[in-house]
């Protein structure tokens, strides 16, 4: 009995706890999905990745050494004829002298160090822009993180708020489904009027479904961009949404926006990209050496030593190689000129890109002063719709008003209701666009 009582806690407490709510503001939307969501963890993979990318590049400058052996049997032996008279004998005749030794053993180690080699030089300069980049992109990735978390956030409370409108207009419908149904059993009202209140109740249950389905939709598109589970029960608090106007500045520098400084940055890559296929041009000079040690005799070199005709020997190098490129089929000038044309569409991006920030906050400001002349407008259009509603209600009541004039009063301040929320949506859209028009959306962690 004990062993059941603990097995019937345990599953309670497992399903009490998955059906836990989890309530979030846009702060900490935001926080969880800057420390759980793939995009932003792959963005900082790439900053690590990049001080990788560095050192590659930065061992091309430091010497390479490695260490080589080798072991070769020749079980037939190259020949080679020679005239007769290099040893002495008749020089009419030829001799046939075989060369080398069945066991040929080997080993040694070698060095080589770039002295001059402009490519590698320029590859230095590159590697830390290549680091500023990643630093750059990462920041990026954070802020595109924080509006799509912010824009689906904020649809999640519209939908929210236009079920608890349904829900609300459900129960008020209901109640005065059940009046009429007393009328009608008393003989006071007539079967239509009935009939119109049930379908309108059916209407708002149907309603209240595609709204919810459009929240769950909504909820799971939230919690994606958040890198939150699926299944986890969220709840948005109501202060999430209040409208405070936007202190509208004057445009803001472009060239701070991060959009903006990632191509720059790019551009300075291109830069460095055409230096790196310039140095085709230039001469390389290295530096090489090495020390071997070689073991030839007719059985395994290893462990034998003389006395079984096993000789070793050493030996060792050291050379400077120098190359210079006189002709190499305009190869080098067809890669410089290509590197060019990146170099010059990226410019033409620049331009581009600086004409749509411009274009972005320009377009936010007109769409926030929009949206606040709606918001008023539907708010009192909302609180009258209400208050007509109420009114009509009470009339109805009373036998003053008609039953259309009730259903028309309810649909008119679910249409206001609506309209009121979509007004609040567009202008929270619209600020968040704003605010990153002006490069401030971190300002949301705030």
């Amino acid at each position: 009995m004990k062993k059941i009582i603990l097995l019937t806690f345990l599953t309670f407490a497992i399903t009490a706890n998955a059906q836990e709510v989890k309530t979030l503001t846009l702060k900490e939307a935001i926080t969880y999905a800057l420390q759980n969501k793939s995009d932003a963890k792959k963005a900082k993979l790439s900053v690590e990745n990049s001080e990788y990318q560095i050192q590659e590049v930065r061992s091309r400058a430091l010497p390479q050494i490695s260490v080589n052996g080798n072991m070769t049997y020749n079980p037939i032996l190259q020949q080679s004829v020679l005239d007769g008279g290099t040893f002495g004998g008749d020089p009419n005749k030829s001799v046939a002298v075989t060369f080398g030794q069945e066991w040929s053993s080997g080993a040694g180690v070698s060095l080589s160090q770039t002295i001059f080699d402009q490519s590698v030089f320029t590859g230095l300069k590159a590697a830390k822009t290549t680091r500023e980049f990643y630093i750059i992109n990462d920041q990026l990735t954070e802020e595109q993180v924080i509006e799509r978390v912010a824009n689906n956030y904020y649809q999640v409370y519209v939908q929210r708020q236009k079920l608890a409108v349904l829900d609300s207009n459900y129960v008020n419908t209901v109640k005065v489904k059940n009046i009429i149904k007393g009328q009608f059993d008393n003989g006071l009202a007539k079967k239509i009027d009935l009939d119109r209140v049930s379908v309108k109740a059916s209407n708002i249950s149907t309603q209240r479904q595609q709204v919810l389905n459009a929240v769950q939709l909504q909820e799971n598109a939230l919690k994606f961009y958040m890198g939150m589970p699926i299944e986890t029960k969220i709840e948005i608090p109501k202060t999430a949404f209040e409208v405070s106007p936007q202190v509208l500045s004057e445009a803001p520098n472009t060239a701070n926006r991060t959009e903006y400084l990632l191509l720059k940055k790019n551009e300075e890559l291109l830069e460095f990209q055409k230096k790196a296929e310039m140095a085709g041009y230039y001469p390389t000079l290295s530096l090489t050496a090495g020390y071997n040690y070689i073991g030839q005799g007719p059985e395994m070199p290893l462990f034998a030593d003389s006395g079984k005709k096993v000789y070793w020997s050493d030996y060792s190098a050291i050379g400077l190689n120098l190359k210079i490129p006189v002709f190499t089929g305009f190869s080098t000038r067809s890669k410089v000129r290509q590197a060019d044309v990146n170099l010059r569409s990226i410019k033409e991006d620049l331009v581009d890109t600086k004409l749509s920030l411009d274009l972005a906050y320009e377009n936010a400001k007109a769409q926030i002063d929009n949206s606040l002349i709606t918001i008023r407008n539907q708010k009192d259009n909302s609180e009258l719709s209400q208050e007509v509603l109420s009114n009509t209600k009470n009339n109805y009541v009373q036998g003053l008003a008609s039953l259309t004039d009730l259903l028309d009063a309810e649909n008119a301040y679910i249409e206001a209701e609506n309209n009121y929320n979509n007004a609040i949506l567009d202008y929270k859209l619209a600020e968040i666009q704003l605010i990153k028009s002006k490069g401030e959306l971190k300002t949301l962690l705030n």
